[in-house]
């Protein structure tokens, strides 16, 4: 029996998605990519000419060879760092949702709740990070915390700005016709504010590792944080930079990963960024 037609639209959909992805891909990162390169040679080139010791600056070549030697242990600290990073996205976006919907939905929620939302971000991260060890302790929790509070507010203000952005004379006709509140809502300010939202989520996962390193940083028995600050006393640079390579290439890869979600959940933005790129 054949199958339905309707699945071989969606195969052919996901398909063609799934190659523009790659191509956009490659024609985005691809000047990026050289440029790292190019800084890679000149680095490596400039610790060989001049001699640099290995604990002062050490050179690419030291930092992939200590990512071989010591993979067991930087893939274990790396997991630790990844789920504190996916848990805390994970609270920050229900939260955010749910408030900036609720923003969007009552002015006087807005009023009421928006300068604290404001305001939260003016507290430093690294003062609010010892109180929560002593408020709940070692383990998951703190840091889970920390990157939910340093997530939070891209994700609220953004969707927030989405919600408001709807047009309204597009929400004037409906009401025109008798929708409710929660009518227009669902149907013309949650779409309109999609684009918005996943654009305070690429924000969000970018910032959010800072967040799971700060949090490693105050107290913490393992995750990549805790490894560079173990490895800064005994003067072992490279493995140091190592868990930064591991962490800026973790925050890449969770940004492009948004990005990729973000294509095939609002597959109708590609058309209207591409026209605004004409």
């Amino acid at each position: 029996m054949s199958a339905a037609p309707g699945a071989d639209v969606a195969a052919s959909t996901a398909h063609e998605t799934w190659h523009s992805t790659v191509r956009g891909f490659g024609a985005r990162w691809l000047p990026s990519l050289a440029i790292v390169a190019g800084i890679i040679v000149v680095w490596e080139g400039y610790v060989r000419v001049f001699d640099i010791e290995k604990w002062l600056l050490p050179a690419p070549s030291a930092v992939v060879a200590t990512i071989g030697d010591s993979a067991g242990m930087l893939a274990r600290h790396s997991w630790v760092t990844l789920e504190e990073i996916a848990v805390g996205f994970a609270l920050a976006l229900a939260a955010g949702v749910v408030l900036a919907s609720a923003i969007g939905l009552s002015r006087t929620v807005e009023r009421a709740l928006y300068p604290f939302v404001i305001a939260s971000q003016t507290i430093p991260i690294i003062v609010i990070a010892p109180m929560l060890l002593i408020w709940v302790g070692y383990g998951l929790a703190p840091k889970v915390i920390v990157v939910a509070l340093i997530s939070f507010f891209p994700i609220v203000v953004n969707m927030a700005d989405g919600l408001k952005s709807a047009d309204p004379d597009v929400v004037a006709l409906m009401r025109t016709l008798g929708a409710n509140r929660w009518q227009v809502f669902v149907k013309i300010q949650a779409p309109t504010s999609l684009p918005y939202l996943f654009s305070g989520m690429r924000v969000a996962i970018a910032v959010s590792v800072i967040g799971a390193v700060i949090g490693e940083w105050v107290g913490s028995s393992e995750g990549l944080g805790y490894l560079m600050i173990r490895s800064k006393p005994q003067f072992l640079t490279e493995r140091v930079f190592a868990a930064i390579v591991i962490l800026s290439a973790m925050g890449v890869g969770l940004f492009a990963l948004v990005g990729i979600v973000e294509r095939f959940a609002l597959p109708w933005q590609r058309g209207t960024r591409g026209q605004q790129g004409i």
